[in-house]
């Protein structure tokens, strides 16, 4: 919302579904409206899946990372706390209550995988978009600027990336789970059985 009020102050000549069209080319637009459509499900049903979960998770943290390793920009006023909002805000908030609350049982390495998929369609949809109407959302992925053969290094750079961090989610989810962590089942205040 921030960034239509934001974007409306900035282009008052476009209209709001040109801006929610310009705003569907970008990650972070795109994985917040998951996001929120997850946890409303998770609202109003009571029921979160710990694959599902830690998807949502894993991909809001994915738009901070990026954001902040490889384009935050110096932005002033309601743009800065726009840009805050979605790229520092709600990862950390999510984050945070997957970390605290989130379930985690039965995650599998194969899931690492799994859960690439979104980030391959959103490649897939932006670079085709891009070509479609001439504007390329990220540098990394922006053929006219940096040439296919960029283009491509840094998707599967970018891909063996996210799935090392879905592979050390996962294995920090099964080492630290409350069983493992039990006192019977030797955690830290107990010896494992003989």
């Amino acid at each position: 919302m921030f960034y239509l009020c934001e974007a409306r102050t900035r282009f008052p000549d476009r209209d709001i579904s040109t801006e929610l069209w310009r705003q569907a080319r970008y990650f972070t637009i795109l994985t917040t409206l998951l996001v929120a459509t997850g946890f409303t499900w998770i609202v109003l049903t009571a029921r979160a899946s710990p694959v599902w979960s830690t998807a949502l998770a894993y991909w809001i943290a994915i738009v901070g990372v990026v954001y902040h390793g490889l384009l935050a920009r110096d932005l002033q006023g309601l743009r800065w706390w726009s840009d805050q909002a979605l790229h520092t805000i709600v990862p950390i908030t999510v984050v945070i209550w997957w970390l605290t609350t989130g379930p985690k049982s039965g995650l599998q390495y194969w899931h690492a995988k799994l859960w690439l998929i979104w980030p391959a369609l959103y490649m897939a949809y932006a670079l085709l978009r891009g070509e479609i109407d001439g504007r390329h959302p990220y540098f990394f992925i922006d053929p006219p600027l940096i040439g296919w053969p960029k283009v491509i290094l840094w998707c599967v750079g970018l891909g063996g990336v996210f799935w090392l961090f879905g592979v050390l989610i996962i294995a920090m989810t099964r080492r630290f789970s409350p069983a493992r962590l039990h006192p019977a089942n030797g955690g830290p205040c107990g010896l494992r059985p003989q």
